[in-house]
């Protein structure tokens, strides 16, 4: 991130956005995650896959600086994850959590005005201009946050999210509790966010979100179990088995699977490193 809004330039081009090995978080006896490792190439969008309580926020929360890893090492935009690093990597990234965490009684641009401030961005009112131009909630920038519907205040959320013109966005859950009208304008915005070519960590219980937007997919269970294309689900069974189990409460798989965009030639993560911790290795999206 830049004040001006120009868009970071701290990271190798040619290391990955995002960089975790054995990373391992516990509070006392309870452990969240376990030694998670996976590589995110820059442009990409990584889908985090798992039950609630699987450990996915809380691993969004520990790349986002916002607490410390019990054990293991990452490095996020090419700085290496330490508390002494977390002002610099923060310039480079920006999290949206499930709740957007937005002032009801303040107006959409008075939000974004307010969080503007906090990351120090100057020409304020242009960044701001930008972003709800992104969403397509230009015409909703005086309306107080409170009157607005859960689908809107998550594309406020996405706009208060790119306000920092960050190099990597985390997402956690975005379209939780979200209609299918409002979940695929999200998703409308997430593709519109790869084509910029900002590399997005999008945590999701639902199977048929990371198949749609996703480049590859780690699925995890407080450990993880294996990081491959999205077509996993569709083209191995015995992991389709797995996730079933696994997933039964929070996504209603059918017989037949949903149907996946087209490969994108030249996507980033055809370059990116598999990492296959489970015996399910070398799978990848149908070409």
């Amino acid at each position: 991130m830049s004040t001006d809004g120009g868009s970071a330039a701290g990271a190798n081009p040619r290391a990955p956005a995002l960089s975790v090995d054995r990373l391992t978080k516990r509070f006392a006896e309870r452990t969240a995650f376990e030694d998670v490792s996976f590589e995110v190439a820059h442009g990409e969008v990584f889908g985090f896959l798992g039950p609630n309580g699987a450990g996915k926020t809380t691993t969004v929360r520990t790349l986002g600086t916002l607490i410390t890893s019990t054990s293991g090492a990452a490095t996020i935009a090419g700085i290496p994850l330490s508390a002494e690093n977390g002002v610099e990597i923060r310039q480079h990234i920006s999290i949206m959590p499930e709740a957007p965490g937005l002032y009801s009684r303040l107006s959409v641009t008075e939000n974004l005005e307010f969080f503007a401030g906090l990351y120090g961005i100057r020409s304020v009112q242009a960044r701001i201009g930008d972003a709800l131009a992104a969403v397509n909630l230009s015409d909703r920038a005086a309306d107080l946050c409170g009157s607005l519907s859960k689908g809107l205040r998550q594309r406020v959320g996405l706009a208060r999210a790119m306000l920092s013109d960050p190099e990597i966005m985390f997402l956690d859950e975005p379209t939780s509790g979200l209609d299918p009208v409002a979940a695929r304008e999200v998703h409308d915005l997430i593709n519109g966010l790869r084509q910029k070519g900002v590399t997005i960590f999008l945590t999701t219980h639902r199977l048929d979100e990371a198949q749609r937007l996703c480049d590859r997919v780690a699925i995890l269970n407080t450990t993880l179990r294996t990081v491959a294309g999205p077509g996993i689900c569709a083209s191995n069974s015995s992991t389709r088995r797995w996730l079933s189990r696994r997933l039964r409460r929070s996504v209603i798989l059918t017989g037949s699977s949903t149907a996946l965009p087209p490969s994108r030639a030249g996507s980033p993560a055809s370059q990116a490193p598999m990492c296959s911790p489970s015996p399910i290795r070398g799978l990848q999206r149908p070409r």
